[in-house]
């Protein structure tokens, strides 16, 4: 039994661990740290978990739960992690960070967007970009892995295998995509409060958001060449889910079977990832509560562009059920194990 360590247990992201963790045959919860509800019971702040496994919120000492542990998660803000993992403490135990802190490959990238020093650069080469689909083989071997984030989570997977093949121009790439509140985390801000989020939708971060360089840098891999984009997010009045569209200009005219074809090549033995049918979009009532990216694409051959959609839960496939994910290929198990679930639906 894997014995798991979450640093950072009360934001919405660890909660949702702590759910999927409590359902997985291979792995228990160990120990969940807070600042804030230290001594309490885990159901005191998450009422959902009332009748489940206690669990109460320690204080925080990562050497202790490096002994009692397997595998630490950190489900805490950019510009923290960097401060705790040390190449001491990853001899000992192995550790998957849900913010950015490993997620880009240059410090001073870095540092430019999340404006904070990063304290762990040395440990930057090691680090390993946790997206299963395109890592997996490296993850296996993986220490340190860096939980992507959930807009680049879904705007890698629907481009991939298209900037892959040749099939759009890395050059001219356009990304709109919308997030629920939850997106925010669980902290107080006037932006998502109820009469600030509900019956609105907004743009935010345009032309400014840190989800860019991770978008740019992971993609620009693909393409083997810089690629610069234009993301713009937006916040809309749900939970959970995120809707993405990326345009992306076709660099010769393609058949809806050649492309539809590509897309099978790369993902036709991927489970988490389920393409649409000719004509259907993905929504994001087809994904919530679960670990599954749906992907969809049109061809518009007006203006030469194709139109990409994907959806995915924020908080599984953009958060914790990829932690979870990228935990059991970390220990050798099956990479769905405790996340092999339908979608909640209606939800």
């Amino acid at each position: 039994m894997i014995k798991a360590g979450i640093i950072g247990a009360t934001g919405y992201g660890g909660g949702e661990l702590v759910r999927l963790l409590g359902l997985h045959p291979a792995a228990k919860v160990r120990a969940v740290t807070s600042r804030s509800y230290i001594g309490r019971a885990y159901h005191e702040v998450f009422a959902n978990f009332s009748h489940h496994e206690e669990l109460y919120l320690q204080e925080e000492n990562i050497g202790v739960m490096a002994k009692e542990c397997d595998i630490i998660f950190l489900a805490l803000p950019h510009g923290v992690a960097s401060e705790k993992v040390t190449e001491s403490l990853l001899k000992r135990v192995r550790v998957i960070d849900f913010g950015a802190d490993f997620r880009l490959s240059d410090a001073s990238v870095y540092e430019k967007w999340y404006g904070v020093t990063h304290h762990a650069k040395d440990l930057l080469p090691q680090a390993v970009y946790g997206l299963s689909e395109i890592y997996r083989e490296r993850i296996r071997g993986a220490r340190l892995v860096a939980n992507p984030g959930c807009y680049t989570t879904c705007g890698i997977l629907a481009l991939y295998p298209l900037i892959k093949e040749g099939v759009v121009d890395p050059g001219d790439i356009i990304i709109d995509a919308k997030s629920g509140v939850s997106g925010a985390g669980r902290g107080l801000d006037l932006g998502v409060h109820y009469d600030e989020a509900n019956e609105n939708i907004k743009a935010y971060k345009v032309g400014s958001h840190r989800h860019t360089p991770e978008l740019e840098e992971q993609l620009s891999l693909v393409a083997g060449r810089n690629i610069t984009l234009s993301f713009t997010p937006h916040m809309i009045p749900m939970n959970r889910g995120i809707l993405l569209t990326a345009y992306g200009k076709l660099t010769k005219k393609y058949s809806y079977d050649e492309i539809n074809e590509i897309y099978n090549q790369y993902y036709k033995d991927e489970y988490f990832i389920r393409m649409t049918k000719k004509g259907v979009s993905p929504e994001t009532k087809w994904v919530k509560v679960s670990n599954f990216c749906d992907i969809g694409f049109t061809i518009d051959e007006r203006v030469g562009r194709i139109i990409v959609i994907g959806a995915l839960d924020n908080l599984v496939k953009g958060a914790a059920g990829q932690a979870v994910q990228n935990m059991n290929l970390m220990f050798g198990l099956e990479e769905k194990a405790g996340l092999d679930m339908a979608p909640v639906f209606p939800a």
